[in-house]
Parts: C-alpha cells; sequence; structure tokens
C-alpha cells in the first residue's frame, strides 16, 4: 500500500535517494530508465511512490547507472554514507580498467601521497 500524508504521496527514502543521485548525475527518467534497462514510469514509481517490492534485479541496474551501490540504495538506517558508495563505485570500475591505466592511476596516487 502506499502512504498518503495530507492527500500527497510520500516519497520513499528509496525514491529520494534515486531521484538525488539521478539530479546529480544528470540524468532524466528517460535516460536513466534506459541505461537500467528498465522503463521510465518504473523509475519514476521509484522515485514517488513506494512499490510494494522492487527488482533486487533492477535496482542494481539503477545503482550501477547512478554511480553508486545497491547498499547504499537500499540502507535506511544511514550506515552507509554516499562517499562509501562513491568509492565503492570507484574501485569497482577501477578493476576493469587495463593494466596500463591501472598503473598510471597508482602512480598519480603515489605522487599526492608524497607531497603530505
Amino acid at each position: 500500500t502506499r502512504s498518503f500524508r495530507y492527500g500527497k504521496k510520500m516519497n520513499s527514502a528509496l525514491g529520494e535517494k534515486i531521484k538525488k543521485l539521478r539530479k546529480k548525475e544528470k540524468l532524466t527518467l528517460d535516460k536513466l530508465a534506459e541505461l537500467a534497462d528498465s522503463s521510465k514510469s518504473y523509475v519514476w514509481e521509484l522515485e514517488n511512490n513506494t512499490p510494494p517490492r522492487p527488482s533486487a534485479e533492477k535496482l542494481s541496474k539503477i545503482a550501477i547507472a547512478l554511480n553508486t551501490t545497491l547498499e547504499f540504495l537500499l540502507d535506511s538506517s544511514g550506515d552507509v554514507q554516499e562517499e562509501d558508495a562513491t568509492d565503492v563505485t570507484f574501485y569497482r570500475n577501477y578493476r576493469k580498467l587495463d593494466p596500463v591505466t591501472k598503473s598510471k592511476i597508482r602512480k598519480i596516487v603515489d605522487l599526492w601521497d608524497d607531497e603530505d
């Protein structure tokens, strides 16, 4: 069932996170739906209503499209911070890079460490 307050539907914490991250990434509903292999109406429903049981597979694709983690989207306790999710996402992307690019990134990080 959907929650109502003063005649308006209440957004879920999940929906608010998705909307906030979508806007941060400058994605339209259409573009996020395309990247997440979903429909615009499904993404809109997630953002604006409390769907009974969103699919873990679809939420995972949305998390990837938003450069975050499924854990961050689903966390309602506040234990998983957006910055932590960003770090996990960075590492997920880093692992997909070729060895030469990884080496260059490590050298840049080493240079930063030398400045301290």
